[in-house]
């Protein structure tokens, strides 16, 4: 039976941003993850891992109000417009005839509207958030020009300037080079560090490790929730036991 997805107020539940119980999601009435129960706690940093097909996109989905539950319930603090949110690249249209500019001011889209003009004090925002990923200067530029790793920092720029409470991540470092990895993570430190809340679908365990103190681990169902020290040898217990069948 499929569940409404209500807001929690803070109020109602200090310092949690999401509240999971029993979560099932899926597509077309199949569920292709279930049993998901926990929260996402305001200013956590949080790996979501897990093998190809394990649900971790499915369950960002869910967060992000694009799948309603089929099982369970899913609660949220933020309005789901609030929400910062970053695809998988592939899922971007690059060749979009679309100044490095104008991207980033989408994050703006809250306060100008669909059709609203850039006031100079955005502009000079959008700026802060390009040279705070190390694109300053490129704003004229087509996204087209971009390599992926600086079309990734561009995204980056447009979350920053969004500034939202939560941030979800699809695989953000996949096809990006070393030293924008380097800057990208030294950005999700500091919004960790100002409280925001930063949910990242990852498969680099040695970079959980070392940048995300929580962990989520997912294979169709939960296999792990918890301080990614305890939660990361689940992945290598079902790998081996999947090894030896």
């Amino acid at each position: 039976m499929m569940q409404s997805v209500p807001s929690l107020s803070a109020a109602a539940v200090h310092g949690v941003d999401f509240e999971l119980s029993n979560l099932g999601l899926g597509y077309g009435g199949k569920l292709a993850l279930r049993g998901v129960s926990g929260q996402f706690a305001a200013g956590s940093m949080t790996a979501i891992v897990g093998p190809n097909g394990g649900g971790k996109s499915t369950l960002l989905k869910g967060l992000l109000g694009q799948l309603a539950p089929m099982q369970g319930s899913l609660r949220c603090r933020y309005p789901r417009a609030a929400l910062g949110y970053l695809a998988q690249a592939c899922e971007v249209e690059r060749d979009f005839p679309i100044s490095v500019e104008d991207f980033v001011s989408m994050g703006l889209w809250a306060q100008t509207g669909a059709l609203g003009a850039v006031s100079d004090a955005q502009r000079a925002q959008i700026s802060t958030g390009l040279a705070t990923v190390g694109l300053q200067g490129w704003q004229p530029r087509w996204i087209a020009e971009l390599s992926g790793g600086q079309f990734q920092r561009m995204r980056f720029a447009r979350l920053w300037v969004q500034n939202p409470p939560v941030i979800l991540l699809d695989e953000p470092f996949t096809g990006v080079d070393e030293p924008s990895i380097d800057v990208l993570l030294q950005l999700l430190q500091q919004w960790h560090t100002r409280g925001r809340t930063v949910l990242a679908v990852l498969h680099d365990r040695e970079m959980v490790e070392a940048f995300f103190p929580q962990a989520l681990a997912l294979a169709g169902t939960q296999l792990g929730w918890g301080a990614s020290a305890d939660v990361l040898p689940c992945l290598a217990a079902r790998a081996g036991a999947r090894r030896r069948a």
